[in-house]
C-alpha cells in the first residue's frame, strides 16, 4: 500500500479510521503501530505501510508497546531488545531518557524499571557502555582527534568524555590510542 497524503494525515492526527485495516512500521525503530497510536509522529520517510498485521512481524518489526497493534502485550524481553536496538542506533545523539521512552513507545518510569530489572543496569549506563565501546574502536582505527571522537559518540564535552573514558578503561583516550599497534 502506498503512503498517500490522506493516509499520512490519518497517522499524523492519530485517527482510528484505518485501525484494523492498515498498520505502519517505522524503519528507524523497527516498531509497528496502528494509525491511531498516540506515540510521537514518525518521520514520514521512515514509514512503511502494511495491510496485514503479520507482514510487519515477518519484516522484523515488533508491535508497539503503547498501542498494541495486534492486541498482544509485548514481552519485556522483546521490549528490552528494542531499547537496545534504539541505543545502538542513536548513541551518537543527545539521547535523554525521555527521548528514549518516546522512541521505544513507553513511559519513562516503566522503561527505566523494566530495563533495570531485565539487564541489571540502567538505560543510561547501557548507553554509556555503547558510547565508550564505539570510542575505543574509533581510537584504535582512526586518527580523528580525541574531541572529535567524543563528539562522534554523543559526548561533545571533551573533559567529560576523557573523564568517563578513564573511569571505564583506567587510562585516558590518548594513552589508549598510544597502545595501538602500528
Amino acid at each position: 500500500m502506498e503512503l498517500t497524503d490522506s493516509v499520512w494525515e490519518i497517522i499524523k492526527t492519530n485517527s482510528n479510521v484505518l485501525d484494523g485495516k492498515v498498520w505502519y512500521g517505522v524503519k528507524s525503530t523497527k516498531i509497528f503501530c496502528k494509525p491511531s497510536c498516540p506515540s510521537r509522529i514518525p518521520n514520514k520517510s521512515n514509514v512503511l505501510l502494511f495491510t496485514n498485521p503479520d507482514d510487519p512481524v515477518k519484516c522484523g518489526f515488533r508491535p508497539c508497546k503503547r498501542c498494541q497493534p495486534i492486541n498482544e502485550v509485548v514481552s519485556d524481553e522483546i521490549w528490552v531488545a528494542e531499547i537496545n536496538h534504539i541505543l545502538e542506533n542513536y548513541y551518537d545523539q543527545n539521547l535523554t531518557l525521555a527521548e528514549l521512552a518516546i522512541l521505544a513507545h513507553g513511559s519513562i518510569s516503566h522503561l527505566r524499571h523494566v530495563y533495570q530489572s531485565k539487564t541489571g543496569i540502567s538505560p543510561s549506563e547501557k548507553l554509556m557502555q555503547i558510547r565508550m565501546d564505539k570510542a575505543r574502536i574509533l581510537l584504535l582505527n582512526s586518527n580523528r582527534s580525541i574531541s572529535n571522537i567524543g563528539n562522534d559518540v554523543g559526548i561533545p564535552n571533551n573533559s567529560y568524555f576523557i573523564k568517563i573514558f578513564k573511569k571505564i578503561y583506567g587510562i585516558t583516550p590518548h594513552q589508549y590510542r598510544a597502545k595501538r599497534p602500528n
